[in-house]
């Protein structure tokens, strides 16, 4: 089977992970009949958490797993989620998937592992702050459309 990454890519990403603090796992949601794009998004997933061994993943299928989807409230497949790994605690950041994560996706799903990785957002205090006095939850989402 022909590989999605090239090999200049493979290298590129692998490059990138040298700055893989801790451990990542990726959590995939697949369903084997209605789902156009689950092959193609596991593939990929497969693929990139192979490069490097801060890396691991568990495929679930939406029909037969639903517990486990209501859990990290998933609803779409594929559907991925990008958390830390603590041992055996996996702590769920809220970064979430819908779709496979190509083309400009690719670049925001491997910076989504760095700052899994790095167990820092990158946020200002101020901002920090302004969040930790939020009393209420936030559901946002972020839709893209490659047209």
């Amino acid at each position: 089977m022909v590989n999605l990454l090239n090999k200049e890519i493979i290298q590129q990403v692998r490059d990138i992970f040298q700055k893989l603090q801790h451990p990542v796992h990726i959590l995939f949601f697949e369903q084997k009949a209605k789902c156009d794009y689950c092959k193609e998004a596991r593939r990929l997933i497969e693929e990139v958490v192979a490069i490097s061994d801060k890396l691991s993943m568990n495929v679930y299928n939406l029909d037969v797993d639903g517990d486990v989807a209501q859990k990290f409230n998933i609803d779409k497949t594929p559907g991925i989620i990008i958390t830390a790994k603590n041992g055996d605690q996996i702590i769920d950041l809220g970064i979430r998937y819908a779709g496979v994560p190509s083309g400009h996706e690719f670049t925001s799903f491997i910076q989504g592992i760095l700052l899994v990785a790095t167990r820092d957002s990158g946020l200002k205090e101020h901002t920090r702050t302004f969040l930790r006095q939020l009393d209420k939850p936030v559901h946002m989402q972020v839709f893209v459309n490659p047209t």
